[in-house]
């Protein structure tokens, strides 16, 4: 019993042992063991951190205590130091040995950063940019190429004078190929496209020949392409378009004239073969659908006259390409949105699902466009699936009513739901672009596709199967659908009476107004409608009837609305009797001159004789005391 006790004292001792020869300098490292407290988020050592494995510091603790000893400290920081400006040096050494204008770089990256100042004075500006151009030159089409110094040498370009950019563009014209399809050198060949001269711009467009296939078919060549094509005139346009047509064009292009700048009188009059030009177009025009570069005008033209010489097939796939996400990027342009509506007339229900499915969320967006709100116009006279048109198109429009249907281009949509095709609201531009047509298509009719007759069918309520072709329902059916079925009605309806004062006044709200209040083309509003067009009736007249204010023009007197409540009253006669009753009766005295008394004479001039009667006691003795005057005919029919 008593040999167990002196064998753990003597195990103790042996561990507590030391080495005689070595001297007491504390222990051996600075680290302490924390102690653990009964709180966690107290305790320096948190088992539960993550950063708290083994091989691995705690951060939250001192960095002294995780260094090696004091005397090695200042040592260790000093090689750290060093090793990076070694590395940093060694970097260097190597960006000289690859990049040939190394140090020159350098130096106008140093002036750059002077010259882009704001509010350094042009004097200086000047002077920094004389310099810069100094050192560059012999070696800008070498610079250009460069990420920092090509930045550089567009702010030269921009602020350098004319003399010293025409020595830019000298130095760089047997360059502009291979700089237009640099990623950095881009924006510079396009800078000095905007600030080129006439002669300078068409020397450009000349050194591009032969290579404008090539470069539409690069995302960085097509932005570059597609400038110059929007700074040429019509003749230098059609120059660029001539390089996609066919090889034989480019030889006879002097041959042609401005008057024949469509394809299929060009091929006409040089008597060339239709089906090798289509071949030409397809090898050059696929390579860019299939890569998605689909934003260009350019592109956008190419497009429109291939399918005015392409067979039913190839069309039929141009349209199949285009459906879908995509075909939001084409309608920006004229020739754009027209591509637009070629796409939605003569694609298949598939792909006027995936059109409009494509549009979901940027639907507001394209009504703002000048060109996109009329491929909405297509899309609400063609697309035969109202459910899918009022699920997405109008659901979306409704959200920015009170925005849209003051705005020239936003108001055309419910326009042609309002009055189709109508001359006041569309000018004979925009009525050529609805009614074109594929010539493949239109001569064997809309694609009879198996699985696009699949598609068009839809099952109505009863759980019968109809067949909807595109295109093929009753016109005023499809607007009453879209417009009165789908509640877009009453929504404007409400709206206008809501926003009653502000659309009269308005320069094209007031036309909204109008063929909202007479019912639309048709009656298409009546008489589903007819208690919501009486309480706008009332809203207007309420307005009316308020007295004159010096500082606000009544809209009696106010040049757009009296001339729209004016035909109001010519054209409605259910509006003229409560504007009567509500706001003139008794007080025609006070509007019989100005802008207001068109509104009183509209009562004489109206071929109804209900509305007539009620204001002719009350406007005789006006005229004969010679306090109203009547309107000419002429007149009238001006106003209107």
């Amino acid at each position: 019993m008593a040999a167990k006790p002196q064998q753990k004292k003597s195990s103790g001792s042996m561990k507590r042992k030391t080495n005689p020869n070595q001297k007491s300098e504390g222990p051996v490292s600075n680290f302490k063991k924390p102690k653990l407290s009964s709180n966690p988020k107290k305790s320096k050592f948190n088992p539960t951190n993550a950063q708290n494995k083994v091989g691995k510091q705690p951060s939250n603790l001192p960095k002294k205590e995780y260094q090696k000893p004091n005397g090695e400290k200042g040592e260790v920081e000093d090689s750290k130091k060093l090793a990076r400006l070694r590395s940093k040096e060694l970097a260097q050494a190597r960006k000289k040995i690859r990049k040939k204008h190394y140090t020159l770089e350098q130096e106008l990256a140093l002036l750059w950063e002077k010259m882009r100042r704001r509010n350094i004075s042009k004097e200086d500006r000047s002077r920094l940019v004389s310099e810069a151009v100094k050192k560059m030159q012999g070696k800008i089409s070498e610079i250009a190429r460069s990420h920092i110094a090509s930045r550089v040498l567009q702010t030269c370009v921009k602020h350098c004078t004319q003399d010293e950019r025409n020595a830019v563009f000298t130095e760089l014209r047997p360059h502009f190929i291979s700089l237009a399809s640099n990623t950095y050198a881009v924006r510079l060949v396009t800078k000095l496209l905007d600030l080129a001269s006439k002669e300078q711009l068409a020397e450009f467009i000349s050194s591009l020949h032969g290579h404008v296939a090539s470069l539409l078919r690069q995302m960085v060549g097509s932005l570059v392409i597609e400038h110059a094509y929007c700074l040429g005139n019509a003749s230098q346009k059609q120059t660029l378009l001539m390089e996609l047509y066919s090889p034989e064009l480019q030889l006879f292009k002097d041959l042609v004239t401005m008057k024949e700048n469509r394809l299929e009188d060009i091929i006409s009059k040089l008597q060339l073969q239709k089906s090798s030009v289509a071949r030409h177009m397809t090898s050059v025009l696929q390579p860019i659908l299939e890569k998605g570069i689909l934003d260009h005008s350019i592109v956008h033209r190419a497009l429109l006259e291939y399918l005015a010489i392409a067979d039913k097939f190839s069309a039929a796939d141009v349209i199949q390409q285009l459906s879908g996400p995509s075909f939001v990027r084409i309608i920006a342009t004229k020739d754009g949105s027209r591509l637009g509506m070629l796409c939605i007339r003569h694609g298949s229900a598939k792909d006027r699902k995936k059109i409009i499915k494509g549009m979901k969320g940027n639907v507001g967006k394209i009504a703002i466009d000048k060109f996109g709100s009329m491929v909405l116009v297509c899309i609400l006279s063609v697309v035969d699936d109202t459910k899918l048109v009022s699920k997405i198109i109008i659901r979306e429009l409704e959200k920015q009513l009170k925005e849209l249907i003051l705005d020239q281009n936003t108001r055309r949509p419910f326009m042609q739901l309002l009055h189709p095709d109508c001359t006041r609201y569309f000018n004979k531009d925009d009525l050529a672009s609805l009614n074109l047509s594929i010539p493949s298509l239109k001569a064997n009719g809309e694609t009879d596709d198996k699985e696009a007759v699949e598609a068009d069918k839809e099952e109505d309520g009863d759980g019968n199967i109809q067949l909807n072709e595109g295109g093929k329902k009753d016109s005023f059916k499809r607007r009453q659908e879209l417009l009165v079925d789908s509640g877009l009605a009453e929504k404007l309806i409400d709206t206008c009476s809501e926003m009653a004062e502000v659309l009269l006044k308005s320069k094209y709200g007031r036309e909204v107004m109008y063929e909202v209040a007479t019912g639309g083309s048709d009656g298409i509003l009546h008489p589903t409608l007819d208690e919501k067009l009486l309480e706008l009736y009332e809203a207007i007249a309420s307005i009316a009837s308020q007295p004159k204010v010096e500082a606000e023009e009544h809209i009696l007197e106010q040049f757009h609305s009296s001339r729209t409540i004016r035909k109001l009253v010519l054209d409605c006669p259910s509006f003229a009797t409560t504007l009567w009753e509500k706001a003139l009766k008794g007080n025609c005295a006070v509007w019989a001159k100005g802008h207001s008394s068109k509104v009183i004479n509209a009562y004489l001039e109206t071929s109804n004789s209900a509305v007539k009667k009620l204001a002719e006691k009350e406007l005789r003795p006006l005229i004969k005391s010679g306090d109203l005057s009547l309107l000419k005919p002429n007149e009238s029919a001006k106003d209107e």
